[in-house]
């Protein structure tokens, strides 16, 4: 049995690429059946890997039901080097493989190889940086705008609030960046994304407009 593991941020985030690229990808590499495929899935938006579709693969994996977990890319099945190290090792202590599609990383229990093992932690260091890298973009970008006169007058944009005229991160700040990266990659539309956010179209214009504010 191969499993395919699919992870969306938000409830209205599609996973039908995901799922048709792991399958793809699982049918043409072990020359199986759809019947031969579980697929997982999780819509969420931890940063961890405390997800049901997670835990129940990993749990299949312990009783020795899986055989290859098959992800699209390193950030689908882990958000830190940590998880990815944690996850890499648990699959292979119970005899399965770990193949990553976008990365072109196949991990085997039976290989020992340092090179292969060093390129996929070196994959998880990028991926964490760039995340960290992301959120140092938007701390700067704030603080340029909080010098702004047009940021000290009028409505505080969305996912801010105001604190003597300085803007400060509300409560959904996460949210909004999540839901706005993702209109900005063609991932979610407009219309659902002010939904999401309890807002107007126009405002989801106006904040993409003013991208630094949210990382992007």
């Amino acid at each position: 049995m191969i499993a395919c593991y699919t992870r969306v941020s938000t409830q209205d985030q599609n996973l039908d690429r995901q799922i048709e690229a792991t399958q793809e990808y699982a049918r043409e590499t072990f020359d199986i059946e759809l019947s031969d495929i579980e697929v997982y899935r999780d819509k969420s938006t931890g940063t961890d890997t405390n997800r049901s579709a997670y835990k129940q693969m990993m749990s299949d994996i312990e009783d020795d039901g899986i055989d290859a977990v098959v992800v699209n890319s390193i950030s689908r099945i882990a958000r830190s080097i940590r998880d990815l190290d944690r996850t890499a090792e648990r699959v292979g202590e119970h005899g399965a493989e770990l193949h990553i599609i976008s990365e072109n990383m196949v991990l085997r229990p039976e290989d020992d190889d340092p090179y292969q093992r060093a390129m996929f932690q070196l994959l998880g260091v990028f991926a964490e940086l760039e995340a960290r890298m992301a959120q140092q973009r938007t701390k700067e970008g704030i603080a340029v705008r909080q010098q702004n006169e047009e940021y000290h007058h009028g409505p505080a944009p969305l996912g801010f609030t105001k604190d003597d005229g300085r803007l400060v991160e509300a409560e959904n700040y996460d949210q909004v960046c999540t839901v706005l990266n993702m209109i900005q990659k063609d991932e979610l539309s407009k219309r659902k994304g002010a939904m999401e956010l309890q807002t107007s179209r126009a405002t989801i214009d106006r904040s993409l407009d003013r991208g630094e504010l949210y990382g992007l």
